[in-house]
């Protein structure tokens, strides 16, 4: 009979594991949608706009009227329009600031816990609390 070199643990293996980990994260990011940013770094320097979407993965978010796009598109159906389509494509997060609610001017926010314990954020400028948009 054969001696088993190699024994057989009982604990299953973790083959994705490890490669699945990565994906499953979410990043934490300080702007929501619907927020009203400024854009403080690229060739969009100085934008404002409303936050439309957020890719928690990646860590991106769109802001309306900002980094615009142009993609040639063919018409799907025969009453749909094709042509140049103009879209605004995502920018990273740590490029936009939020807008301070009394004076209108970029801000860093800080987290605080009310007296309820929700958290709510807080203007570092003007120490007002910025709106959730819903």
């Amino acid at each position: 009979m054969r001696i088993l070199k190699h024994r057989k643990t009982d604990r299953p293996k973790a083959v994705n594991r490890k490669r699945h980990a990565g994906n499953a994260e979410r990043m934490k990011l300080h702007v929501t949608k619907g927020d009203t940013v400024r854009v403080m770094r690229g060739d969009d320097k100085g934008k404002e706009g409303k936050v439309m979407r957020v890719y928690r993965k990646t860590g991106r978010i769109t802001v309306e009227g900002v980094n615009i796009a142009k993609r040639h598109r063919r018409a799907r159906t025969p009453d749909e329009q094709s042509g140049i389509m103009e879209f605004p494509a995502p920018i990273h997060s740590s490029n936009v600031m939020l807008l301070d609610p009394k004076s209108g001017t970029p801000t860093r926010a800080r987290r605080q816990i009310d007296e309820d314990g929700t958290k709510e954020r807080i203007s570092v400028k003007s120490g007002d609390a910025i709106p959730r948009a819903k």
